[in-house]
């Protein structure tokens, strides 16, 4: 049976499962902020242990791509380029904004005609969003949005768009204004959401080239100095 380990980093929350086909055996997550370097490889260790298996069983290592946080990303991605490594095994990389929409999906049972938005927080009103249908399939592909309350408008004239994830809470008070527009205000980002992505593209070997796979930033980081400095 393959197992596929899930490293999700993208986001504030440090989120790590371990599937059985597209089964999840165990999962481990915090939101603590800033803790992703000192938790990942522990909570590795830690759902495998709890699912009763070795890494040495794992067949791949799937890992949320991006678009997120820029540290977030790397160290999610660097670790899980060592246990491909470490293994010989595989690496799945999954876009965080579909992993996203497709543990909503899972959880919540929308109408066809209903559309998902995940927005990630991209500082001030600025997100990382992309639209997709009920089964977590791309409408418009993902891109960084400056939100303003003209944003999304044609398309809630006609269709009902349920907006979620930690960018969507700043983007309420635009938006809110058109009947269509649902928030949710519960979600949080999990590994959970990438596993049937993950065995749909270990299925059909999809596989990323280890050495040379970078995340998916969307945009350019940038440095910033600390106010106490200035």
């Amino acid at each position: 049976m393959p197992y596929i380990l899930h490293i999700e980093t993208a986001t504030k929350v440090c989120s790590v499962a371990v599937s059985e086909n597209n089964k999840l055996l165990y999962c481990k997550e915090s939101a603590v902020a800033n803790s992703h370097s000192s938790l990942i490889t522990l909570y590795s260790e830690e759902v495998f242990k709890n699912a009763g298996i070795g890494f040495n069983k794992l067949s791949a290592v799937c890992v949320s791509m991006g678009p997120g946080s820029y540290t977030g990303l790397r160290i999610g991605v660097s670790t899980a380029k060592g246990f491909c490594y470490a293994l010989n095994i595989p690496l799945i990389a999954v876009n965080t904004l579909q992993s996203m929409a497709s543990f909503f999906s899972a959880e919540h049972k929308n109408k066809k005609d209903t559309l998902l938005c995940p927005m990630i927080d991209a500082r001030r009103m600025e997100v990382y969003t992309a639209l997709f249908d009920n089964k977590a399939q791309f409408i418009k592909k993902t891109s960084a949005e400056i939100i303003d309350e003209n944003s999304f408008s044609e398309i809630l004239d006609t269709k009902k768009i349920i907006f979620f994830g930690d960018g969507a809470a700043k983007c309420k008070q635009l938006l809110s204004g058109h009947d269509n527009a649902i928030f949710n205000e519960d979600f949080t980002v999990s590994a959970k959401g990438m596993i049937s992505i993950a065995w749909e593209k270990f299925k059909n070997k999809q596989f990323e080239d280890v050495a040379y796979f970078e995340p998916y930033y969307l945009k350019d980081f940038i440095a910033t100095v600390p106010k106490k400095m200035i």
